[in-house]
């Protein structure tokens, strides 16, 4: 049985998330110390005892949820389970960062600055209220493309997650957006409807971000990962250090080919797909996708030991 080990993005938050790994695993609760450290500031205690929309920003999500992944990677490396059990790593759009971290291409340190300078610079790429995301039910990726360019009318609109067969996630400019929940509707769309993000994310209103992680990026070291990562970008293995930083880069602004990229795994002989850190929503998805395949989330101390199994 192959498996790879998938890294949950942004929406998956919650505070208290981590907490139990921290306390039952010494490795774990180290990672949150390094994390804290590295950032300069307590992140574990937004993380644990925080307020929600403290921890929802993205500036404080991203590095927070690669915080919580990376203890339970650590928990699960306490248990005898390593990153090299894995036929491959990926992870949803922050989550390929995380994926990165376990299979040792970035360190904690460099992986938690890096999000916290993305989260800002995607943030800041464009003013609170000038974009939107929407998520479109019951549509394929093709559908929504067609939407989105529809849509757009001389602004952005793009198709930037492609989660699974019936889910894929319009980003741009707010009123755009906003057009291409009615054209979704009446091209037969269950549901569309406006997702509580801040920021549009995946689509050319990030370039200034973009600009801000090429310069970071440059000067962060990037090993061979130990697991091939399968980018975002590609849907496909990658395992070269300068073509990993190249397609962090273009992740900024390019799509999250995530159903592309279980089908590319499942294709590989990938039978087990196991999420690890917080929530279970690419679980979901995977088993939309790939509805052959077995699916584990790993958040608790009790989803380490019943992993060990």
């Amino acid at each position: 049985m192959s498996k790879a080990f998938v890294f949950p993005g942004q929406g998956a938050q919650t505070i208290g998330m981590g907490h139990a790994l921290a306390e039952a695993y010494p490795a774990a609760r180290a990672v949150f110390e390094a994390v804290d450290e590295a950032l300069g500031e307590k992140l574990s205690a937004l993380i644990w005892d925080g307020a929600i929309e403290d921890l929802t920003l993205t500036a404080n999500a991203q590095p927070a949820l690669m915080a919580t992944s990376m203890a339970a990677m650590a928990a699960l490396e306490a248990e005898g389970i390593s990153v090299t059990d894995a036929a491959f790593v990926a992870g949803h759009s922050l989550g390929e960062y995380s994926a990165l971290c376990a299979a040792g291409a970035l360190t904690l340190a460099d992986t938690a600055r890096l999000l916290r300078l993305r989260g800002r610079a995607m943030q800041s790429a464009v003013p609170v209220g000038v974009g939107a995301m929407a998520a479109l039910l019951g549509l394929d990726f093709a559908a929504a493309a067609e939407v989105a360019a529809e849509a757009a009318q001389g602004e952005v609109c793009q198709a930037a997650n492609d989660n699974d067969p019936a889910q894929v996630v319009v980003s741009g400019h707010k009123a755009a957006v906003e057009r291409a929940l009615d054209i979704a509707k009446a091209k037969g769309a269950k549901r569309a409807l406006l997702l509580p993000v801040s920021a549009p994310f995946h689509c050319a209103l990030m370039q200034p971000a973009a600009e801000a992680m090429a310069e970071a990026l440059a000067g962060v070291a990037i090993a061979t990962p130990k697991v091939p990562v399968v980018a975002n970008v590609r849907a496909e293995a990658v395992s070269d250090p300068e073509l990993i930083r190249a397609l962090l880069v273009e992740q900024v602004t390019g799509s999250v080919r995530w159903r592309e990229s279980v089908i590319w795994m499942a294709a590989q002989g990938v039978t087990e797909f196991w999420e690890i850190g917080a929530g279970k929503a690419l679980s979901g998805m995977v088993k939309r996708i790939a509805k052959e395949a077995g699916t584990r989330a790993v958040g608790t101390p009790e989803d380490v030991i019943a992993a060990k199994g």
